[in-house]
């Protein structure tokens, strides 16, 4: 869409406001908004100025000064705000006009141009499976002298003797049991059914809702694949609409990994392939699922850099309370078709050339999506560059439940790593696959780390509740 069709575009639309925004190294948005009147085609040539130093991770105070360049291509019009207005997403450029290294969608970007200048293909598609939880409240706290978290909800496990509702209804959703009963168990097809149609009238090809496996309101939507970038920004358009239309009903979504225990937590599968043009490079009819050397290599890249990869695809504390065995959690280094207990599975159910496509299990959507995939996708290529077969190096495949296997042959299998501060070492000693092309730069990195260091230390050096469980008495 050209700067001129978005200008006709809010006067169409009879738009008020436009809303810049841009993503920061965490994954959350943030946004300027300038009356409509203010807009002219010099904004989308010279971009919107903003202070860079207020953004966790960008720039220090004293080169502070940083500009959003809108994407008008990303233009959809806001469905929460009461004076009507423009949403257009934006890449983050320094004064001098250079793209800023570490505005983690000019990093998605550059991904995308290094695939095309390996000659391997012309487009890598994305698309995630990000789960979420819908609760009726939340409270939590962290001080000196308390420490305490709760949540509920209408369909909670823990709720079948409540009375507050004025008559207990019944029809509660049992811990595992959330895959996927009609209503009334479901509670929640409507606001869902909402959450999608304006998903859709913000531009994302909707493909499926439902019910997830947990307790207490957990659900899934799927949207259709897109190209890295786009399919980045359709995420954040996603969680933006998710979280907002919970707020409309009076509820709170989050994405967390695992905000209940002992139930399963939430994840993010993302289902990756690399096009030639109009030509799928993944498939190779009568192969072990189907899947191409290119594919098998795109696997053994990811698998080989998992550690490291970790830290960018699940970079939270609480991420690690996900990934244990035994929750659906895809902890394993192994391939495998059809099976949910790898780390890599290989859809192989109503799936042909054009369909052929990894699905990595692991990350979650804690991720900063244009950070996650891109890093997916460069060791991915490192896989193909290098040659690497995950059959050779024991990733595979494994095509039983890993979690009944013997203990000698459970052994065998890597695993993640255990915690937020093992996945970051593994980062610091092993990125160069991230450096090719300059699409990560070692600052960034660097950078990357020490945020990631100081929110696993300040989780570490706090009381926990179940600590007065196990030593009060002692």
């Amino acid at each position: 869409m050209s700067a001129q069709k978005v200008l006709d575009l809010i006067k169409e639309k009879g738009i008020e406001w436009v809303d810049f925004r841009f993503t920061d190294i965490g994954g959350k948005s943030h946004h300027l908004s300038i009356p409509a009147c203010e807009v002219e085609a010099e904004t989308f040539e010279l971009g919107v100025a903003f202070d860079g130093s207020s953004i966790a991770g960008f720039r220090g105070i004293e080169e502070s000064d940083m500009v959003m360049m809108p994407d008008t291509d990303s233009a959809f019009v806001d469905p929460f705000t009461a004076h009507p207005t423009l949403v257009i997403l934006c890449d983050i450029f320094t004064p001098d006009g250079e793209r800023y290294e570490r505005d983690p969608r000019s990093i998605a970007v550059k991904a995308e141009q290094y695939l095309q200048t390996t000659g391997v293909g012309t487009a890598a598609y994305f698309a995630p499976e990000s789960e979420f939880f819908i609760f009726d409240d939340v409270r939590y706290e962290s001080g000196m002298n308390k420490s305490f978290f709760e949540v509920d909800s209408e369909e909670g496990a823990w709720n079948t003797g409540r009375k507050e509702e004025g008559g207990n209804l019944g029809f509660k959703v049992g811990v595992k049991g959330g895959y996927f009963p009609v209503a009334p168990v479901d509670t929640q097809q409507d606001i869902r059914s909402e959450m999608c149609r304006l998903m859709q009238e913000a531009g994302l090809r909707i493909e499926r809702h439902h019910h997830e496996v947990a307790t207490a309101g957990q659900g899934e939507i799927n949207f259709r694949f897109s190209t890295l970038t786009k399919t980045a920004d359709n995420l954040q358009k996603y969680k933006y609409i998710i979280h907002n239309v919970a707020r409309q009903y009076g509820k709170v979504a989050t994405f967390m990994p695992k905000p209940l225990f002992g139930d399963n937590g939430s994840g993010m599968h993302v289902h990756q392939s690399i096009w030639n043009n109009d030509i799928p490079l993944f498939y190779e009819k009568g192969a072990y699922a189907n899947l191409s050397e290119i594919a098998l290599f795109y696997i053994g890249g990811i698998l080989h850099h998992a550690p490291a990869l970790i830290a960018l695809t699940n970079p939270s504390t609480n991420s690690f309370k996900r990934l244990v065995p035994g929750y659906e959690a895809p902890v394993n280094l192994v391939f495998s078709k059809g099976n949910r207990s790898a780390a890599i599975r290989i859809p192989i159910a109503a799936v042909n050339a054009k369909g052929s496509r990894i699905e990595f299990r692991t990350p979650d959507s804690t991720a900063n999506p244009y950070l996650s995939f891109a890093a997916m996708l460069m060791a991915g290529l490192d896989g193909i560059k290098n040659k690497i077969d995950p059959r050779k190096l024991g990733y595979g495949p494994v095509d039983k439940n890993i979690y009944e296997l013997a203990d000698s042959e459970k052994a065998e299998i890597r695993s993640v790593p255990g915690s937020l501060d093992e996945a970051l070492d593994a980062l610091a000693a092993d990125h160069s696959f991230l450096t090719e092309g300059g699409v990560f730069t070692e600052d960034f990195i660097n950078n990357f780390i020490e945020l990631k260091r100081a929110e696993a230390k300040a989780v570490s050096i706090r009381i926990h509740p179940h600590e007065y469980s196990l030593y009060f008495g002692c």
